[in-house]
């Protein structure tokens, strides 16, 4: 049996949403007339307290969006070194958007106010200007990490102070919510714009909303249609996403309870040398050198399991909708004899 930890993003529609996606009513999108993307849109729109949404094939399309819609070269983007609008999205800050990057290094990809009112541009001909703050919540690459909602209504404030637009990657904004004792509706009263992914944790097949003001998203439309973004019958894809909001959000903390369980396996196994706090769904731990990473890995797939490099002798787990107990029992026993 293969158990695979790769990613969230692996996870396969229930039958349930493949029948939801199946009868779901479709218009044309690109002309706005698709009534089941119009019905996500506004249902995650609604969710998080603002006035629209903008369906999107990706992440890394309503992320650079938004980056694009904000900004206004030549001037600078604002985020952790480890955020995924920087490390995985192919350079598109500068691709698409003629922008510098001004890369912070905070606390497994958090980042302070203290930190970003110092990295703020002077005005002065010399340097770039600072154009626009990103934050990742949950970061993937700080193994899952949480901010306070102290800390992001800091940035907040501190971004209105100096006029600056706040971005949130929320790939996986959902995990963050179900961990910490904020609603969406507070993260929508903090950030301008929020890019939420459907195809990780909640089990959709495809997509991301961009969501923000109906000034924003009126713009961010038409710079859909520019990086080539514009679907016709999107509905049929858009559906899996509306039945993932309105199903698959509680049941994220199962996804949790098995990642802390993961890593308490792992703390116990000699070629482990560390593990990343576990906050949300996301285990990352460093492999001994003199075992090494690839050996691990390797030894993991000829067992069944299936897990991703994370850098220098670290792998990275991932928990959801398709990992349950039975496979978690069988990941641990194989965790605990692999060497």
């Amino acid at each position: 049996m293969k158990i695979d930890l790769r990613s969230d993003t692996i996870t396969q529609p229930s039958q349930a949403m493949k029948m939801a996606m199946f009868a779901a009513p479709l218009g044309d999108d690109v002309f706005g007339d698709d009534p089941s993307v119009i019905e996500l849109e506004e249902l995650a729109a609604e969710m998080f307290g603002k006035e629209a949404g903008l369906y999107c094939a990706s992440g890394t399309m309503t992320n650079q969006i938004a980056i694009k819609v904000h900004t206004n070269a030549p001037g600078e983007v604002i985020c952790d070194e480890l955020s995924h609008v920087y490390k995985y999205e192919g350079g598109g800050i500068g691709f698409n958007s003629g922008l510098a990057t001004h890369l912070l290094q905070g606390n497994r990809g958090r980042l302070t106010a203290t930190q970003i009112e110092a990295a703020i541009q002077i005005d002065d001909i010399h340097f770039p200007e600072t154009q626009l703050v990103s934050l990742e919540n949950t970061c993937n690459k700080g193994g899952g990490s949480i901010y306070e909602l102290a800390a992001l209504q800091e940035i907040q404030s501190l971004c209105q102070t100096h006029n600056l637009p706040l971005h949130l990657d929320g790939a996986r904004v959902f995990n963050a919510l179900i961990a910490s004792d904020y609603t969406a509706l507070d993260m929508g009263n903090v950030f301008d714009s929020i890019s939420v992914c459907l195809s990780k944790g909640l089990g959709a097949p495809v997509g991301s909303v961009l969501l923000g003001s109906a000034t924003f998203i009126k713009r961010a439309r038409r710079i859909r249609k520019l990086f080539g973004g514009g679907m016709r019958q999107a509905g049929i894809i858009a559906k899996g996403g509306t039945y993932a909001l309105q199903h698959n959000i509680e049941r994220l903390m199962e996804d949790h309870a098995r990642a802390k369980a993961l890593a308490e396996a792992l703390e116990a196994c000699s070629y482990v040398n560390g593990l990343l706090p576990v906050d949300t769904n996301i285990v990352v731990f460093e492999v001994d050198s003199n075992v090494g990473y690839l050996n691990t890995l390797e030894k993991l797939k000829q067992q069944g399991v299936w897990a991703a490099p994370f850098g220098a002798n670290q792998i990275r787990l991932v928990t959801h909708l398709d990992f349950d107990d039975a496979k978690l029992e069988q990941t641990n026993a194989i965790l605990k004899n692999l060497y």
